[in-house]
């Protein structure tokens, strides 16, 4: 492969394979993609705790340009969905493009060149075009407890999942109680001799509308004319009705009615119910979904400890409540680094100045893709794009359109530098963090992965799926300088 190309992306994840297919389809062959792993998949390659999978129905969680008639279940697990993402990467030849084993560790922009110079392990690449597709959902996120690196038995991250190591009949503390924990808790519950739950804060879980899609549905979904179209399209428009409530708080008393039955229903231990109830409106944190959950937490051999983990001594993990318990494994389900990613440090402009450097530790951005100051260059399931019901999928297609209508402008027009203008990124991010005021992410009474260092909350949304394809799916010319 050349070392010059005119465009590189980095990561091959969901982000980098929907890039590299959608550079194809717009008939650009002259691009890298380098990944750090072995293979496509991203966080579905990374991600292989027990238990693992979607909490968006799986018709919606697909490119648009790939649609898959063959989910087995409405929220599939994660080995179909790794299955499928590295499908669509076959598809569309990005084998050909992509080089694996290779991490990025610079990536600056050249101003006298017009191109960004990306060093790796591997050696160094140029490019007209950077696309950073790394995702949020990439660096896991270790808390510092003091003790925790001494202690003598077996940790592990719910990201990087230690299989080699047998929990059967092992003493078990799991820190941390966020999506990965909600998931992998009910799975190895019944073979660990004994479980404690450490909970920094109780959360929110609504039943899982989930089952086996059988053979005579898939074949529909096949080979009726618009079949998977108008079901796909019923469980968007469910979603989005969800969506509603995050934006009027007050809507979402119906919803955790919802979730407050569900619990009630589950568990009938009042003790336990109490530890278990959030203090805080439903959505404010990322609402999880599970119908195995709160049973696994009821077995005679699981503790629930409401408490953060203060400390590690020897063997023992001491809750911040004063509870304790002796274990022979920690697993950390503790999330990943969101809104401070690496990524950020790497990325520098023709200063030498990185993103982290400009974020000063709230990272912003126009429609979640550009930045002021890094000409050429996007970000993939940038800041300000989260949601509490969209599909990750349908965020990165409305960036992708932007990204190509951006490269294909400069292409026609001979444009050697495209720079998103500084007022128009800052007018723009002002009024997201207003409309982002009254909704129950802000306003919901809690703190979550949403709010950066700062306090202000550079992850979420605050309006509809379908004003984000519609806003950030679209090159506007006049929003950039060209040169």
């Amino acid at each position: 492969m050349s070392t010059h190309v005119e465009v590189i992306v980095v990561g091959a994840g969901i982000s980098g394979v929907g890039a590299g297919a959608r550079l194809r389809g717009a008939g650009i062959r002259d691009f890298l993609i380098i990944e750090a792993a072995d293979d496509f998949g991203g966080t579905w390659r990374a991600n292989t705790y027990p238990g693992c999978q979607c909490d968006v129905p799986s018709r919606l969680y697909s490119y648009s340009f790939a649609p898959n008639p063959d989910w087995t279940r409405v929220y599939a697990h994660q080995p179909e969905i790794l299955t499928y993402v590295r499908r669509v990467a076959d598809t569309y030849r990005l084998r050909e493009h992509t080089r694996f084993g290779v991490r990025m560790t610079e990536a600056r922009w050249q101003p006298g060149q017009a191109r960004w110079l990306v060093r790796t392990d591997a050696g160094e690449f140029t490019a007209r075009f950077l696309i950073a597709g790394a995702g949020p959902w990439n660096e896991p996120l270790v808390p510092d407890v003091p003790g925790l690196d001494g202690f003598p038995g077996e940790v592990f991250h719910s990201a990087r999942w230690n299989h080699d190591y047998d929990l059967r009949g092992k003493r078990v503390a799991v820190l941390g109680t966020g999506a990965s924990a909600v998931q992998f808790v009910p799975a190895i519950a019944p073979d660990v001799a004994r479980l404690h739950v450490f909970q920094r804060t109780a959360q929110w879980v609504l039943p899982k509308l989930d089952h086996h899609i059988p053979k005579a549905e898939r074949w529909a979904m096949r080979h009726l004319p618009g079949a998977r179209a108008a079901v796909a399209g019923l469980e968007y428009r469910a979603m989005e009705t969800l969506g509603r409530g995050f934006r009027c708080p007050g809507l979402m008393r119906g919803v955790q009615a919802i979730a407050r039955a569900h619990l009630r229903a589950t568990v009938r231990d009042a003790e336990l119910r109490r530890k278990l109830t959030p203090d805080y409106t439903i959505g404010c944190k990322r609402i999880l979904f599970s119908n195995h959950y709160y049973p696994a937490l009821r077995r005679p051999n699981v503790d629930v400890h409401a408490a953060a983990v203060h400390a590690v001594e020897g063997n023992t993990v001491h809750g911040a409540d004063g509870s304790a318990a002796e274990v022979d494994a920690i697993i950390l389900g503790t999330g990943f680094h969101i809104l401070d990613t690496p990524l950020a440090g790497l990325v520098r402009d023709g200063a030498g100045h990185s993103l982290a450097d400009r974020w000063q530790g709230s990272p912003e951005a126009y429609l979640g893709t550009v930045v002021a100051g890094f000409p050429n260059a996007f970000l993939l399931l940038g800041p300000g794009l989260g949601t509490g019901h969209s599909s990750a999928f349908a965020i990165l297609e409305a960036q992708l359109d932007l990204v190509l209508g951006a490269i294909k402008a400069a292409r026609e027009e001979s444009w050697a530098v495209l720079a998103v203008r500084g007022d128009v990124q800052a007018a723009y991010n002002a009024r997201l963090q207003t409309a982002l005021a009254g909704t129950v992410y802000n306003a919901g009474g809690c703190r979550s992965y949403y709010l950066d260092a700062n306090g202000r909350n550079s992850f979420s949304w605050p309006w509809s799926t379908d004003r984000l394809r519609a806003e950030v799916g679209r090159f506007e010319p006049q929003d950039f300088t060209a040169s």
